[in-house]
């Protein structure tokens, strides 16, 4: 006879909460001072002017006016082309 009865589906019952992580106002919409505009993990996106990034890399708005996105390219020192996408309020 076993001395525990089988282990089953009370093992699988776990799951992590969402992280909520994206752009959360597009190109074009209305910002209003202190919104954020994309939570990321990483610099996905660059702040650009009236935009600045929290410490968990949120990117906000520091000023009232419209979201814009736009291709932002940088070069590493060994040539290499980096795009990011830089996020601007105007």
């Amino acid at each position: 006879m076993a001395h525990k009865t089988s282990g089953g589906s009370s093992d699988n019952n776990r799951d992590s909460n969402p992280q909520y992580l994206g752009v959360k106002l597009f190109g074009g919409e209305k910002a209003k001072t202190g919104s954020i505009i994309v939570r990321q993990r990483g610099s996905k996106f660059i702040p650009g002017s009236n935009v600045r990034k929290g410490k968990d890399d949120t990117l906000y708005a520091i000023k009232e006016g419209t979201v814009e996105f736009k291709n932002k390219r940088k070069t590493h020192f060994d040539g290499r082309a980096l795009i990011r996408k830089e996020v601007s309020v105007m």
